[in-house]
């Protein structure tokens, strides 16, 4: 990677400040670095070598949650996120790459088994007091410097996941589409009762439903910077999905919908992969374009109605432009009454991993949002995002809120019948 062809990019931000007041890292700390201004000036440096590559860049670098806020804020609409995600890529290949990311990304997500047995230790550990011994001894500082406090922010793992219980295999349903269900390893892993509920909503979409075997989307990898590991698991999953033979290929996960609508960015116009790519991203569906007005019956709370308010994944309302589509399907709901949510597209700080290196900051930040869940006075919660989900569930335990978090889907399928076998 070499920043410098980026330069004309960077070279547009006219240092106004507006990305101030949409940063949620920014307001947090109030440090000129943590915003898109100050961590345009530094590239820019970095390029006209005012700045030395070295150990220094790292937390400027990667303290940035990739939100999308700032861009959404400026006037040249200067794509600080990607910007980053290019100078974090040059990072790793200048001053040096954690093997245990390397592990992570070569040798556990493209095996959605070995993760689910990763999962399944980790829970493990989780019940038996093995993780706070191993925060004792500073083991789980591999995985980042805040690894042992992080671990609070997972109640619990749940005892199975998704594909344990339903294998790839195709599905008989009542519609008319062809449709491919790609499973997140968020969803199948940390929150498998949404891609129950999906796969109960997908069979009343399509006639045949195929679980896909896929492994994960390789958002991660481009997150971290790591733009070969990405490359390798998208090029993995073009191998397994064949997306011709589907109308839609559907996810949960707002993270994974956008990445994989972006696949063709990873690999060049003359590579042969790009023609799959951009065949595969033509036809993928985040669920929440989906859903429409398929709703049925929610059971209400104890208390009667159910108040329900949205949370925008920033990969949903940023990444796709899918801000319209949830809301409509909450209005639509009988017995749910929707209350929008001061900043609803603010970032809650979830940002896959983000905890395991910045817990203090992603706290601060999914304090903010959580404040704004309080004034709404809802008992649900309801997003498109297992990571926000995760982090959501965490914010709602601190605070002692008798709110419910859950998977937009869980609202659409409840009171559906049971799922069948392929």
């Amino acid at each position: 990677m070499d920043l410098r062809s980026e330069y004309e990019k960077i070279a547009r931000c006219n240092r106004c400040g507006f990305c101030q007041v949409a940063c949620p890292v920014f307001r947090a700390t109030g440090h000129e670095s943590g915003v898109a201004r100050g961590r345009i000036a530094m590239l820019k440096a970095l390029i006209e070598n005012r700045l030395p590559w070295d150990e220094g860049l790292k937390e400027p670098l990667f303290d940035c949650l990739s939100c999308g806020a700032c861009t959404a804020n400026c006037f040249p609409a200067v794509a600080t996120a990607d910007l980053i995600l290019d100078a974090r890529a040059e990072y790793l290949d200048r001053v040096g790459r954690n093997h245990l990311h390397r592990l992570l990304f070569r040798r556990l997500l493209p095996y959605p088994r070995r993760l689910r047995l990763a999962a399944r230790a980790a829970a493990m550990a989780q019940r038996t007091g093995l993780s706070r011994v191993a925060a004792m001894l500073g083991l789980l500082r591999a995985f980042g410097r805040d690894a042992a406090r992080a671990q609070q922010v997972v109640d619990r793992f749940p005892p199975h996941a998704f594909r344990e219980k339903f294998a790839p295999g195709v599905f008989q349903g009542e519609g008319n589409l062809r449709i491919g269900y790609f499973v997140g390893c968020g969803t199948d892993v940390m929150v498998p009762e949404a891609a129950n509920a999906t796969l109960a909503v997908l069979r009343r979409l399509g006639k045949t439903i195929e679980i896909l075997d896929n492994c994960c989307c390789g958002l991660p990898a481009i997150t971290y910077g790591d733009r070969q590991a990405a490359q390798a698991l998208a090029e993995k999953n073009l191998r397994l999905i064949h997306a011709a033979q589907f109308d839609w290929v559907v996810t949960d996960c707002s993270s994974c919908a956008a990445f994989l609508k972006k696949y063709p960015e990873l690999f060049d116009g003359r590579d042969v992969r790009n023609a799959a790519a951009r065949a595969l991203a033509e036809r993928v569906r985040d669920l929440v374009q989906v859903l429409g007005l398929d709703g049925r019956a929610v059971k209400a709370t104890r208390g009667g109605t159910v108040i329900a308010t949205y949370h925008d994944p920033c990969h949903a309302s940023r990444g796709q432009g899918l801000v319209r589509e949830p809301r409509e399907v909450l209005r639509s709901l009988p017995g749910v009454e929707f209350r929008e949510m001061p900043e609803a597209d603010w970032c809650c700080g979830g940002a896959g991993s983000y905890a395991l290196s910045h817990y203090d900051l992603a706290i601060r930040v999914l304090q903010r949002k959580i404040d704004n869940v309080e004034r709404t006075g809802a008992n649900l919660l309801v997003t498109s995002c297992p990571a926000c989900i995760v982090h959501l569930r965490f914010g709602i335990r601190q605070r002692g809120l008798p709110v419910r978090v859950c998977h937009i889907a869980e609202l659409v399928a409840e009171g559906g019948t049971q799922h069948g076998t392929p």
